[in-house]
């Protein structure tokens, strides 16, 4: 099956986004040697949405592995979307097109098809992905975040990216963007953590109401890495409810997470290390729950955040004080 044109949806621009992504993300090093295999494997089963980022310091890799897809003949560059992201130290607007290039070169594309502000926390510029002070506190920078904007606006119209939009925004600043005067593009996305226990209803039925594409990460919970995430924290995929009906359909609890976003119109990022699961995400469109099994799913919201960012609790910017 090819996703690219059979699973993927209109963005406000008019360009498409599959509506399966493979995250990238790694917080465990030990993937790294291996990512580019899971990358080729993903492509090769025809799936064609992959998740990069600046901060994930692994875009030669991810590069690397799309190119040899591509001189393999696997596919070309224009059926593979790729998304990359403005780190938060880049978010000055003089920044943002040397920010953008320098990955582009990294990954040895000419463009990348959607570019997002990864976070509305801008922090001091510099080589420092995560800059400290001598207390080991972050270094906030205080940048006009429409400012931003427009320096984003311009790498699109530049041919840099072919879409832009952002991550980790809340009602409030997304509507600043969206107010603004002079708006040329509007984001075409929000990528937010979006999961049943935190299935962010209103701010999924906002970007709806704006055409903006909610895209979920942390899709199945979260990684569980120790320096982002609250360990006493439940397990998601071992949720009574989602085990129940994976045992209806025949199918895992991951395959019910993945499926219940679809059908709400939300884009989903599943990682998969190892070509198991890569082969089973691909299942998620074999199957369809029930309007009945839908609102039990809904009913697991709980508004639990993984990902609290509590590192950036004291940022003026800070997205997730607001109710959504």
């Amino acid at each position: 099956m090819d996703f690219h044109n059979a699973m993927s949806m209109v963005m406000n621009d008019g360009h498409r986004i599959p509506v399966v992504g493979f995250g990238t993300y790694a917080p465990d090093t030990k993937y790294g040697h291996s990512l580019l295999n899971f990358i080729e494997f993903f492509i090769r089963r025809g799936c064609r949405h992959i998740d990069g980022a600046y901060f994930y310091e692994n875009e030669e890799e991810l590069g690397r592995a799309i190119r040899e897809k591509i001189a393999d003949g696997t596919v070309k560059r224009e059926d593979i979307f790729y998304t990359g992201k403005l780190w938060s130290t880049f978010n000055a607007p003089e920044m943002v097109q040397s920010a953008l290039e320098k990955s582009l070169k990294t990954l040895q594309f000419d463009y990348i098809d959607l570019y997002i502000i990864h976070t509305p926390l801008s922090l001091k510029p510099g080589d420092d992905l995560l800059p400290v002070d001598g207390n080991g506190k972050l270094i906030f920078d205080n940048v006009d975040l429409c400012a931003t904007w427009e320096a984003m606006e311009a790498c699109k119209d530049a041919g840099l990216v072919k879409s832009i939009g952002v991550s980790n925004f809340n009602r409030r600043q997304l509507e600043m963007i969206l107010n603004k005067p002079g708006l040329k593009y509007k984001p075409v996305c929000n990528q937010v953590e979006c999961h049943p226990y935190l299935n962010q209803g209103k701010l999924l039925e906002f970007c709806k109401s704006k055409n903006i594409v909610l895209v979920a990460f942390s899709a199945l919970g979260s990684h569980r890495e120790e320096k982002w995430v609250v360990q006493s924290t439940p397990v998601l995929l071992e949720d009574p409810v989602l085990n129940k009906l994976a045992k209806k359909y025949n199918q895992s609890p991951v395959l019910v997470a993945l499926r219940y976003q679809l059908q709400r119109g939300v884009v989903v990022l599943a990682k998969s290390f190892t070509r198991k699961h890569i082969e089973d995400n691909i299942k998620v469109f074999d199957f369809h729950l029930t309007e009945e099994d839908m609102k039990a799913i809904d009913s697991l919201n709980q508004n639990l955040r993984y990902d609290l960012c509590a590192h950036f609790l004291d940022h003026p910017e800070y997205p997730f004080n607001d109710d959504y």
